[in-house]
């Protein structure tokens, strides 16, 4: 093993392990302090006394003493790896009863002195300076043991004695540059571990005889095998895995970084097929030489699973047939050849047991596995990162797989044709991966009739054709990283409880999915450009209303992207008022108002006669903008008459035989339209112009009268008389008797006036009528300053 893969594998454990404690600590008691990468070369001081994880590793520390960390009496974890620490005496952890992890991996350690009091459960001495293995007859203390790191150059059966009675999960032993000059091959006999793991020296050929089958070990690592240079292959090393075979409970091996020829490489698959050996692992593979292995036995193995994972090599002329057809042809449950540089797999030879099959990071083109009816037990196929290209030779080549339901082509270069027809997927297919291609929407008119995990992410889809079918047992699937512009319903995806959409360009996803999907129990819409309207605010409403563990990442992944106002302002903070969303209710907010007042203003013109009066307050208005043109000696007369008589023509011989006569008489000046209108001049003028030049205006009133509406602006510029505003200058005469009910409502001028005012009421016996022309002259006498202009009479 390289210095880097080494570091990259230490540092993968140290992780796994600090994360395993780590979680058997509550939040409450957990004190990390990180002071690793700093520069320091001792221990510092300043350590907080309610520490419990200090990391100080990859530095340049020399020595370790018992006052660096004395204090830390709540000390668990304690990491000093990679630094320059020579001799250790672990009397200093004396006062620290509960350290539990203690790493000193990977620093220039040669001696260490013991103490009997410590009782760890990880213990890491790997990867530093010791020639002999550094187990104290003090370890045998250690009952809670399950992780320890050694390293030696030279190995003694006896050096183990004083652990042999410990049960420890698991052994990392790093053998030194110079181990095999004095090597004891039993030294390992009386280890007691499930898990061993033995790194050998790196770029060294493997000419050991180290026995590695250790009776209790479960699961068996070998690093660092290199045997391309001895002539007779890899007889050291496939001495040393011939003696599997004695350990009965062995069932997991793994083989990292070999180099070895082609020959060797089968020859050791050979001999592990035929041990107790269930699951083969072998990974970071350098292959040399040509290979002439050509016989394979596939009889009596208990190997259930093979996985081959980076390979390389530097011949390119080799029978590829070969290997491909003792591959295929293996009778075992799982294989795995991944990142391998493979172009092809050929068809099993006959009906082959596999279940499992993974060639991903591979060459594999479309025609693999084509007319394949040898995989009828075929479950899961993995084809990841492949030269695929034409889904149609997938769904084809899958068709005669009648047993598969697991499916992953993702990673590939996948287009669909909808021109290819039908896609005859097989039936039994129920989960399908094919993120990362270069598919679009016509993917969905070719999928699995039974499909319930289907992942498209990572793909060219805008939208999904609204006329497929079929999708009915859809369960869960993922569209996240395409051009999406919409939420998707579920009116396709009736069984959908799962739907991943994060990534797409949604800006307005419905408001009525949650009721669309009914079965749904996971959404993920996120990292969408949403846009914050009133449309949005119906979805926001509607997450409300669902469970916050059905959203995932809410609300910190979704944010409003525009406008530029809301740009990043998450959803659940953004607002609108239901008035300016709801069209109907802003309508009918000022609809109705300006109804009812549209309403109200029509009842009020129709029962106050409005019109009526705005036309006199026009014709007011236009008199008397004329009025200022006149010349102010005109403007400034006298009163010319004591009273205009306003009448209706019907009662006009009683005003010409009683009423005219027996005023005149007396010199009082009468104004009447007949004779006193001036020509030339509207008649609203000529009224105008007479009330105001008289003293009074007497209004005979009569059942004519209100019929007249004539007489009713008389009326109405009388009681409005500007130049005797405020005085009494309305003198009603009651000719005959008026109901009340045949005054019409827009004559509420009159009926106030009757009701307020005393008017003369015209007496029908003679005798009392001498006393109303008194009453009559008496309230209109007055002497006039000037003498009355002259008139033109003009007769209307």
């Amino acid at each position: 093993m390289t210095k880097k893969n080494s570091n990259i594998f230490h540092f993968a454990i140290i992780f796994i392990l600090i994360l395993e404690i780590r979680t058997q600590l509550s939040d409450e008691s957990e004190f990390l302090i990180d002071r690793s990468k700093t520069g320091l070369t001792y221990v510092p001081k300043d350590l907080s006394l309610e520490t419990t994880i200090l990391d100080i590793s990859q530095n340049y520390i020399s020595e370790l003493q018992m006052p660096d960390i004395l204090s830390l009496s709540k000390l668990k974890i304690l990491i000093i790896s990679y630094n320059r620490i020579q001799y250790l005496d672990m009397s200093v952890f004396q006062f620290n009863q509960k350290l539990e992890y203690l790493d000193l991996s990977h620093n220039n350690l040669e001696t260490i002195s013991c103490h009997p009091t410590l009782n760890l459960k990880h213990l890491d001495l790997s990867f530093n300076a010791f020639d002999a293995l550094p187990i104290c007859q003090e370890f045998g203390n250690m009952s809670q043991l399950e992780f320890l790191g050694l390293s030696a150059t030279q190995l003694q059966k006896s050096s183990v004695w004083s652990i042999a009675h410990l049960r420890i999960s698991k052994v990392l032993l790093v053998l030194g540059d110079t181990y095999g000059e004095r090597e004891d091959a039993e030294s390992l006999q009386d280890l007691n571990t499930q898990s061993l793991h033995i790194i050998f020296p790196t770029g060294k050929e493997f000419h050991f005889i180290l026995d590695v089958s250790v009776s209790t070990t479960v699961s068996l690592e070998l690093s660092n095998v290199k045997c391309v240079l001895d002539d007779n292959g890899c007889s050291y090393f496939e001495n040393v895995l011939s003696k599997l075979q004695k350990n009965s409970r062995l069932s997991n091996l793994t083989l990292n970084n070999i180099e070895i020829t082609w020959n060797s490489f089968f020859t050791i698959l050979q001999l592990v097929w035929r041990t107790n050996i269930e699951y083969f692992s072998i990974s970071n593979v350098k292959l040399q030489g040509y290979l002439g292995f050509t016989d394979f036995d596939y009889s009596d193995t208990s190997l259930k699973a093979l996985s081959i994972h980076k390979v390389v090599h530097d011949v390119f002329s080799l029978p590829q047939g070969s290997i491909y057809k003792i591959l295929s042809n293996m009778n075992i449950q799982h294989l795995t050849v991944s990142a391998a540089h493979m172009v092809h797999m050929v068809c099993p030879s006959q009906v082959s047991p596999f279940l499992y099959l993974n060639f991903s990071s591979n060459l594999l083109t479309d025609m693999v596995f084509k007319n394949c009816t040898n995989l009828a037990n075929l479950k899961t196929l993995i084809l990841q990162k492949n030269q695929l290209k034409e889904l149609a030779n997938i769904v084809q080549m899958t068709q005669e797989m009648k047993s598969l339901q697991q499916l992953d082509v993702s990673q590939n270069s996948l287009i669909y044709d909808e021109s290819e027809g039908n896609c005859p997927w097989a039936r039994s297919l129920s989960s399908l991966n094919m993120s990362s291609n270069i598919l679009t929407d016509s993917v969905f008119r070719c999928l699995p009739p039974r499909i319930k995990v289907l992942d498209l992410h990572n793909n060219r889809i805008r939208s999904i054709p609204k006329d497929v079918t079929g999708l009915g047992t859809l369960q869960e699937l993922n569209l996240a990283s395409n051009s999406l512009a919409h939420l998707p319903g579920c009116g396709i995806f009736s069984s959908l409880s799962i739907l991943i959409i994060d990534y797409n360009s949604i800006s307005n996803p419905s408001a009525d999915f949650f009721q669309s999907c009914q079965k749904i129990r996971s959404l993920k819409a996120g990292n969408n450009p949403f846009q914050c309207s009133c449309e949005l605010r119906e979805f926001i409403q509607s997450v409300g209303q669902v469970s916050s563990e059905v959203v995932e990442g809410w609300p910190d992944s979704y944010k409003c992207d525009y406008p530029e106002s809301y740009k990043g302002t998450p959803l659940k903070d953004f607002h609108v008022s239901e008035l300016s969303c709801n069209t109907a209710l802003l309508i009918a907010t000022i609809v109705v108002p300006g109804l009812v007042l549209a309403v109200t203003v029509t009842v009020l013109c129709i029962y106050l006669d409005l019109p009526w009066y705005l036309r006199m307050v026009c014709q007011w208005t236009q008199t008397r903008r004329r009025a200022r043109n006149v010349p102010l000696e005109e403007l400034q007369r006298t009163l010319q008459f004591h009273a205009f008589i306003s009448y209706s023509g019907h009662d006009s011989a009683w005003v010409k035989n009683e009423l005219i006569p027996n005023l005149e008489k007396e010199d009082i000046r009468i104004c009447l339209h007949e004779r006193n209108f001036v020509a030339g001049k509207s008649i609203v003028e000529n009224i105008i112009n007479c009330i105001e030049k008289s003293y009074k205006s007497i209004f005979v009133l009569s059942p004519n009268f209100v019929q007249s509406e004539w007489c009713h602006y008389e009326l109405y510029f009388a009681h409005h008389n500007l130049f005797h505003e405020g005085s009494n200058n309305l003198i009603l005469i009651l000719l005959d008797p008026i109901p009340q009910y045949s005054i019409p409502n827009s004559y509420h001028k009159l009926r106030a006036l009757m009701a307020q005012r005393t008017y003369l009421e015209w007496p029908k016996e003679k005798s009392k009528r001498g006393l109303f022309w008194a009453n009559l002259r008496a309230s209109i006498s007055i002497k006039l300053m000037g003498k009355a202009a002259e008139i033109s009479y003009t007769e209307i």
